[in-house]
């Protein structure tokens, strides 16, 4: 979906108005739905997930996920135009961060939120080592199902 400039500005100039409970703008909508249509995908949540708090290259994402790196790369292409993720160059390789802090957000509450789908008391509501577990995959952690292990 392409985004005029009038659009961007528009919305950056509202950024900070209290519209819950109002209608939004059409526009913004479209916005709306091109994010979550991107976090409509098991490997570009991965990748999200991966990017909270830290930059990775394209390999080491490929190596944390457990999927190709041409595969992670077309998705990373794909967040990018979305805006969801930047890059930065260093030398000869590109890593990839996390565009803002409300995609951070975004990801981190729907990882949260699909823990309380499974049994027990959810990572989250336990400890910080709990979260820790959860995000490098460690027992205990996330199985990746969106169930806790």
């Amino acid at each position: 979906m392409a985004r005029s400039t009038t659009t961007v500005y528009y919305l950056r100039m509202n950024a900070d108005s209290d519209t819950r409970g109002g209608r939004l703008p059409d526009d913004q909508v479209g916005l709306v739905v091109e994010v979550f249509r991107m976090l409509a995908d098991a490997t570009r949540v991965q990748v999200l997930w991966a990017l909270v708090g830290r930059e990775m290259s394209v390999n080491d994402l490929a190596t944390h996920i457990g999927k190709p790196a041409p595969s992670v790369s077309q998705h990373l292409a794909k967040l990018r135009m979305a805006r969801l993720v930047r890059t930065r160059r260093e030398g000869t390789t590109i890593y990839y961060n996390l565009d803002n802090d409300h995609i951070a957000q975004l990801v981190t509450d729907a990882v949260y939120n699909a823990e309380h789908a499974g049994p027990g008391v959810p990572g989250h509501h336990r400890d910080t080592a709990g979260i820790a577990r959860l995000r490098v995959g460690e027992p205990g952690g996330s199985t990746g199902t969106g169930r806790r292990a």
